[in-house]
């Protein structure tokens, strides 16, 4: 099974992202492509899934970007690490079900590496971070995932904050949940997060050959 790994350092404008996944994509349909796991960041960008509301959007003024992937409005910006990837699933038992759980896993585990415990909410599709402030319960989202399937395709992918502006989230309803919040890693703990994407690879990878 060859995967090709890419990473990207400059940040990648979100509209030409998808364009290259498309492609790939559709190289891969036709058997012509392999498999791809790309690393990058975006520049700031705020999309939309097939099930957002427009009152999702709290400032008009904000130019959304619509996109096939699933899931509602989101945010994109530097500080986010964004996870892509291109995986058959005709290999893997045409399994979606099983492809979320292996990416929720692979955060999980790979925060765990950092000494961060979170979790997978089914009801609130993500990855959550609880914590308690003066005796309050706070749930707060630290990663998104968006994934869309075609031909037992599966593409786009899921967006961790590392050290991202946390005001860009007021603008909108997050993933359409209006009882929680959004936080980054940085916030959670402060220290080094440097080899995460090279962890997140490793762990994806080990999770998708299961």
């Amino acid at each position: 099974m060859m995967i090709e790994i890419k990473k990207s350092i400059k940040p990648i404008k979100y509209e030409n992202a998808i364009y290259l996944l498309e492609k790939r994509l559709n190289e891969m349909i036709q058997k012509k492509s392999n498999e791809l796991i790309w690393i990058l960041e975006h520049k700031e960008v705020y999309t939309a899934g097939v099930s957002y509301n427009k009152n999702e959007l709290l400032d008009k003024s904000i130019k959304l970007v619509k996109t096939n992937r699933g899931g509602k409005i989101t945010y994109h910006g530097p500080g986010q690490l964004v996870f892509y990837f291109v995986i058959d699933l005709n290999k893997r038992d045409r399994n979606i079900r099983k492809l979320i759980t292996s990416v929720e896993n692979t955060i999980i585990d790979t925060l765990k590496e950092f000494k961060i415990n979170v979790f997978a909410d089914r009801k609130n599709i993500g990855i959550w971070h609880k914590s308690k402030i003066e005796n309050k319960t706070k749930f707060e989202k630290i990663a998104a995932i968006g994934i869309k399937v075609k031909k037992w395709i599966a593409y786009h992918g899921f967006s961790i904050n590392i050290s991202n502006n946390l005001d860009a989230y007021k603008k909108i309803i997050p993933c359409g949940i209006k009882d929680k919040e959004v936080t980054n890693l940085i916030s959670i703990k402060k220290q080094k997060y440097n080899n995460l994407s090279d962890i997140l690879i490793k762990k994806f990878i080990k999770e998708i050959k299961n």
